[in-house]
């Protein structure tokens, strides 16, 4: 048995072999030309998991077979084994402990873990080509030392046996979780850490993110026959599986005992989840443009049933609006699976949790989709840049969920605004380049990443018009899918599609805390003409769009770019004819309007897209009631 199980893996790793080296050749070729020399690593995983749902335990087998594009030679290799994390004493537990504001989810509850309800990887052995390795197990991270070190442009092939302990769900990752999953699988194998321009990425798992390199999954799982599983990749054997994974709207009572093989394939993705309940039914929806949407969950109540039901249609116009607007997702299958403890987003599926009204499931769903894009494909690196993942996602979440329910707002991403200014009242405020486990309070990383990260873009299309935005999206996706681009590549995709300059925006909004506040400190009237002066109170510039209503109700622009940006936005539509104004330096603290006319009004910004912490001296003269980010009299949450 055992040589029959050996022979299995060699033929996959000279399939594994012949796959990477294709793909090092086909990036390689055409990276070289787009990006100028750039180069990604590539892992080749085969597993064989034989799972215990009585002890709630595994035992793996693990070949990965690893080519290093890079230019170094590696003589180390770290490894992420993340059910570490779940046990009394790990930097997960001590953190969410200590900090001022703890996750309401996590907070003592790994401390208080016995030893059958803790989460663990204990690595038995790890060979380089069939050569004993020797490695130091720290927390949640695996370092090796290579017996043979890897050359640029070679391949190795790491093995490993290892046996794992499922812990009790505490954070996104666990067996049991409070609505009665059984199996959230997540982080739930030895991943092998991504290596970079920027060096390695062993960041101990302590609550945040996450990141990994790109590769191909053959994942074979031994499960009792009483589950049906749904996640990442493509099921190789559904009809040796037979029951419970045809479209079905009513579970199908299984037998326990037994253990069935399920085998999962997919190549280019950076990571592999999956869920496993008794109790799961499996839906699919198929529409011509967009993938094959699997709904997993358990439908045995009946509101839940009926919001799962209505949610299939939200699903479907989600994905065909990315796809039109942000590009195409490139896969066959998407699976929205109930299980986890609020949403978490994985190459080719969520898993989010059922108990919500329609509306909230509608949100999270959305949520999550998107990110298949912005983690799943252009895969940013959560840890290092999370408000890029979280905030373009959270973004599109915020425009989609408007057109979805027919809103039409004014700022569709009012409450994000709101949310930032509170921040910055509270004086809570820490940049952007803060990685994410290092923020000093979760408050403040939820604000900075996913809500100060969406106005980044949002307000980005205020800098350079709409139209140059949205079409420096899609460029992003035709230029970075698959190729983890940080923030100075999307800065450039953006500087090349506008042609203005925005180093200035990037060091402002991500790299300070500095705010925007400008102001209309006079107006002064006279028989021909007024003059306005504008002042810039807050210590981030910004390009100003000032629309002046003239005695008698006709509307002018005058717009005022910044010196350092270098050009100036085109017009756009549904704003007044437009006047260019001479550019305004960013030390001067004053600007003088001159406006031919008498002026009735002045505002700044009518479009709410710049987050100004103080619109009520935007307005001129300041009315009863003003708008404040799409509401009134400053009620932006």
């Amino acid at each position: 048995m055992e040589s029959n199980k050996t022979s299995v893996f060699a033929k996959k790793r000279t399939l594994h072999w012949s796959y990477g080296l294709v793909l090092a050749f086909v990036l390689g070729g055409f990276e070289a030309n787009a990006q100028h020399g750039y180069w990604q690593q590539h892992v080749a995983y085969t597993m064989d998991i034989d799972f215990d749902t009585e002890n709630h335990q595994f035992k793996g087998e693990q070949e990965i077979v690893y080519t290093n594009n890079s230019p170094d030679t590696l003589r180390k290799v770290f490894y992420h084994l993340y059910y570490n994390a779940f046990q009394p004493g790990s930097m997960m537990d001590i953190r969410s402990r200590t900090i001022d504001d703890p996750d309401g989810r996590v907070r003592d509850r790994i401390f208080h873990l016995e030893e059958d309800e803790i989460g663990y990887h204990r690595v038995s052995e790890l060979k380089q080509d069939g050569a004993n390795l020797s490695y130091e197990v720290t927390g949640t991270i695996l370092e090796v030392e290579l017996a043979k070190a890897l050359l640029p442009g070679k391949s190795t092939t790491l093995s490993m046996k290892f046996d794992s302990q499922v812990p009790i769900q505490i954070r996104r990752t666990g067996r049991d979780n409070k609505e009665g999953i059984s199996y959230s699988m997540t982080q739930w194998y030895p991943k092998l850490a991504e290596y970079d321009k920027h060096g390695w990425h062993a960041d101990p798992y302590v609550g945040r993110e996450f990141h990994g390199v790109w590769g191909s999954f053959d994942v074979t799982i031994h499960l009792d026959s009483a589950y049906l599983i749904g996640g990442t990749g493509y099921l190789q054997n559904a009809q040796e599986i037979g029951h419970g994974y045809e479209n079905e709207s009513k579970p199908v009572r299984r037998k326990r005992g037994r253990k069935l093989s399920w085998h999962f394939q997919v190549d280019k993705v950076h990571d592999f989840a999956w869920a496993a309940d008794p109790d799961y039914a499996h839906e699919i929806v198929k529409e011509e443009g967009i993938p094959d949407l699997h709904f997993i969950y358990q439908n045995d109540d009946r509101e839940v049933a009926a919001n799962w039901d209505k949610l299939k249609e939200y699903a479907v116009q989600t994905f065909q609006i990315m796809n039109e607007k942000y590009g195409k997702y490139p896969y066959d299958d998407y699976t929205i699976i109930q299980g986890g403890d609020g949403g978490m987003e994985y190459p080719m599926a969520t898993l989010i949790t059922s108990g919500r009204n329609l509306r909230g499931l509608v949100s999270v769903t959305v949520h999550e989709s998107i990110h298949s894009w912005y983690q799943g494909v252009l895969a940013f690196n959560e840890s290092k840049y999370p408000w890029m993942d979280e905030g373009f996602t959270t973004y599109c979440q915020y425009m989609i969920m408007d057109s979805l329910f027919n809103e039409n707002r004014i700022n569709p991403l009012a409450r994000a605004y709101g949310a930032y200014q509170s921040l910055v009242e509270a004086d809570m405020q820490e940049p952007m380049t803060t990685h994410g486990d290092h923020y000093d309070k979760n408050r403040t990383y939820s604000i900075s990443t996913y809500l100060k990260g969406a106005i980044y873009l949002h307000q980005l299309s205020y800098i350079i018009g709409q139209k140059a935005f949205d079409q420096g999206m899609l460029d992003l996706w035709n230029q970075w899918a698959f190729k983890h681009p940080d923030p100075t590549d999307f800065k450039r995709v953006m500087e090349k599609r506008s042609g203005l300059e925005l180093d200035w925006y990037n060091e402002q909004w991500i790299g300070s805390t500095n705010a925007i506040d400008y102001g209309i400190k006079s107006m002064e009237l006279n028989d021909d003409s007024s003059i306005i002066i504008l002042e810039k109170i807050g210590l981030h510039p910004m390009p100003l769009d000032v629309v002046v209503t003239m005695e008698g109700g006709e509307q002018k622009l005058f717009y005022i770019p910044l010196e350092i940006m270098r050009g100036h936005k085109p017009e756009e539509k549904g704003m007044p004819n437009r006047v260019i104004m001479e550019d305004w330096p960013w030390p001067y603290p004053y600007y003088e309007l001159k406006v031919e006319g008498k002026v009735e009004s002045v505002e700044i910004d009518p479009s709410l897209r710049m987050a100004d912490v103080d619109r009520f001296n935007n307005v001129f003269p300041i009315p009863s009631s003003i708008r404040f980010f799409g509401k009134e009299n400053g009620d932006g949450n």
